[in-house]
Order: structure tokens, then C-alpha cells, then sequence
């Protein structure tokens, strides 16, 4: 079967059974991208945008079509952050890439890492704490990424989150009855507005994984196919697989599940914004549910204190920043 719009050589079957050629599979992408940028307003005229890369597929995807998008219209300042939570064999390879690619395309990266920041690696963290590696790992990197976003003066900060990944959030928050978590997902997150939260844009929402691999593959984009070594024990990686069963049962399962979240987001985003009641954290100052933040609960079973003052202490710098230019 030939591609739909040019009869050529297809290489790429939409959701939809429509096949496309290597040049209008591109173009559909980059359409589909920017319209999801459009329809759900993730980005305005003049914007200071960091990304957030890990050096996977994704986020150089979403990087490389936000700076391309950038340097035409020159209202929009472009730049990367990474966050090294010391994963050995792991985390060293994919900022390799990264680097890689933000110095071929001259964008300025930032990374910090969990060992300068907090003084432990997360290789060290999971020994001394009994707890979940993923659990510990997206508290801090959640925090990492949005204080050091702030401090870099970031408007808003992109992530290379894909439909793949919002329907496993969906899913894992229907099964744990943690509705309001869900509230704060779609492709703009967050319930309020607080000048301390960078709100998070996920400009590859509507793009599923396959696509976005099948993207970064033809546009040459050298990000690792790899999943962290700690994924294994996962309970997204338990309804990623789950999910990956349904999908080639039932193509389209994941796009169901997306759309008809969307349908209902509003409302929840409404019902819980009457709800939230913001606080900020005692130790750290950031904004927070209770007394103190996640991230601070788990430095504090790590025996790590005086967060606030050792940050008062970097006031005014940009703390410890690796940079390609």
C-alpha cells in the first residue's frame, strides 16, 4: 500500500490505517505538534522555554522541534536542563547524548545532579532507604527540575511526555483512587496558578510512543532506546505492559483513554481549584500540600538538613551548572 497523499513507499501506519512516506510522516508529526501547542495554548507569543531532557527519544524530540520553531520566529528563547540522579551504567550515556545534541545545534544545557544537590546519588539513596526507586526518584526530580527551571527564569517548562505516558497516568491514578492527582495532568499541568510553580507543558500529548520513536529514528535524533535499570520495579511499568497488551488487541485503546480524559479534565481541573488549599513547605519554602514537601520528607530519612540555609547560601548564583554552549 502507497503513501495516502504521494504514493510513495510508505513507512509509517497511523492509528487511523492510513500510510505515510518518510517526508509527509514528518510533516503530519511536526502538524500535529504544533497544533497541539495551538489548541491548547501551552505556549505564548514571547516565551523563555527550558526543556527538560533525559537525552531519550522524547525529550530531544520535543527539544529539536521547539528550537526549530524558535529560531524562526525569534520570540521564543530555547534551553535545556538535565537532572543526573546518578543511576550508574545508566543516566552517564543518555547525557552523553544530550550534550551531544545540544552542542550540534548550539543550545545551552544545564545539568545538576542529585549527588551536588542533595548529597546523595539516587544509586546511593535506594541502599539506604527502603523505599521504591521510582518513588524517590520522581519526588526529587520533579522538585529539581521545577526550582532549577525558576532559577534559570523559565516561563514555562516543557516536558517530552507523550500520550503513552498520560494514559499509564490516568490509569495508575483510577486504580489508586487518586483522582485529584489526575486533575493536575493534561497537556498543561497544574490546578492554580503560584508565580513558584513553572507550569509544565507537554507539547507531544497527542503523539503516541511509536510515533515519536519512529520520528526521532528518521530525523536522525540519537536518543537512547534504553529504560532505566530501576523500571523493573515499577507499578507504571506493570500498566505500561498492561496497556501495550490492550493496544495490539484493541489499536487505538490509548487514544480512547487520552480523549476521554480530556472530556472530563475541565471539570475536575474546576472541581479541585475550589479544593486546594496551597501551603509551603517549612523547610524548603516551596509550595506544597502540607507542612513539608515530599522531597524534603525523604531527605529528612536520609539525615540531609539545613536544605533552606545551604540554598539562602547559593542565592544569587546558579548553584553547581555543567554547561555545553
Amino acid at each position: 500500500m502507497a503513501c495516502k497523499n504521494c504514493f510513495e513507499k510508505p513507512v509509517f501506519k497511523l492509528i487511523s490505517g492510513e500510510s505515510l512516506c518518510r517526508s509527509c510522516f514528518l510533516r503530519y508529526f511536526e502538524r500535529k505538534v504544533r497544533k497541539t501547542v495551538r489548541i491548547f495554548k501551552l505556549l505564548g507569543k514571547e516565551e523563555r522555554i527550558v526543556v527538560g531532557v533525559s537525552g531519550g527519544k522524547d525529550s530531544l524530540t520535543v527539544l529539536n522541534i521547539l528550537h526549530n520553531i524558535a529560531e524562526r520566529q525569534r520570540k521564543w528563547e530555547v534551553i535545556a536542563l538535565a537532572i543526573d540522579e546518578g543511576i550508574k551504567g545508566y543516566r552517564n550515556s543518555c547525557l552523553m547524548d544530550a550534550r551531544d545534541f545540544c552542542k550540534t545545534r548550539g543550545i545551552t544545557l544545564h545539568v545538576y545532579s542529585f549527588k551536588d544537590e542533595f548529597g546523595y546519588s539516587l544509586d546511593e539513596m535506594v541502599k539506604k532507604l527502603k523505599m521504591k526507586p521510582c518513588s524517590i526518584c520522581g519526588v526529587l526530580r520533579r522538585h529539581l527540575l521545577n526550582t532549577k527551571a525558576r532559577e534559570l527564569g523559565a516561563t514555562k517548562l516543557a516536558t517530552g511526555h507523550n500520550m503513552d505516558d498520560e494514559a499509564q497516568s490516568i490509569i495508575m491514578n483510577q486504580f489508586r483512587r487518586n483522582i485529584e492527582t489526575s486533575a493536575r495532568l493534561g497537556p498543561i499541568t497544574g490546578v492554580i496558578k503560584e508565580k513558584k510553580f513553572i507550569r509544565r507543558v507537554k507539547p507531544l500529548y497527542l503523539m503516541t510512543e511509536k510515533e515519536v520513536m519512529a520520528y526521532a529514528f528518521l530525523k536522525g535524533i540519537s536518543g537512547r532506546f534504553v529504560e532505566c535499570p530501576y523500571a523493573y520495579d515499577s507499578y507504571r511499568g506493570e500498566v505500561r505492559d498492561m496497556l501495550n497488551e490492550f493496544e495490539a488487541r484493541h489499536p487505538g485503546t490509548k487514544n480512547s483513554i487520552v480523549q476521554s480524559f480530556l472530556e472530563i479534565l475541565p471539570l475536575l481541573k474546576k472541581h479541585y481549584k475550589t479544593q486546594a488549599k496551597l501551603k509551603f513547605c517549612r523547610v524548603c519554602g516551596e509550595p506544597c500540600s502540607g507542612e513539608i514537601c515530599k522531597a524534603c520528607e525523604i531527605l529528612e530519612k536520609l539525615g540531609v538538613t539545613g536544605r533552606k540555609n545551604r540554598k539562602n547560601k547559593r542565592k544569587g548564583s546558579k548553584g553547581k551548572i555543567r554547561k555545553n554552549l
